[in-house]
């Protein structure tokens, strides 16, 4: 990432590495396409998707880009992220390799719904 912090998710991705890019762009697209009323926003440095609590992120690497949906979101489809690289909170996706969009899209939306059925007020 450049040196100068992005204030945009717009500006996020132009400063990612030009490989990352097309994952990035097709990324945000498929969140935005599940989430159309979340809020897009810069926190922490990355772009957040918060409705107002947090529904997921994505952040950008030298060779790969994180998708984080959550660790409850990550733990329910541990069977189908089996051949993904995965750590408690994301699933690392290699920029070498092709986007996992379905996979992505349900995840997306099973976080989706599962915070839309709290009743709590908490962010996270």
């Amino acid at each position: 990432m450049a040196s100068k912090r992005p204030t945009t998710v717009d500006a996020y991705i132009e400063a990612a590495p030009a490989e990352g890019r097309p994952h990035l762009r097709r990324l945000r697209a498929i969140l935005k396409d599940v989430a159309p009323e979340a809020e897009e926003t810069m926190k922490w440095n990355q772009p957040f998707y918060v409705e107002p609590r947090y529904l997921f992120s994505f952040s950008a690497y030298k060779a790969h880009c994180n998708f984080a949906p959550s660790e409850e979101t990550l733990e329910a489809f541990g069977e189908e992220l089996a051949g993904h690289k995965t750590t408690k909170n994301f699933l690392q996706i290699p920029y070498d390799e092709p986007l996992p969009e379905e996979l992505i899209r349900k995840m997306a939306a099973y976080r989706l719904r599962v915070v839309s059925e709290r009743e709590d007020d908490s962010f996270w």
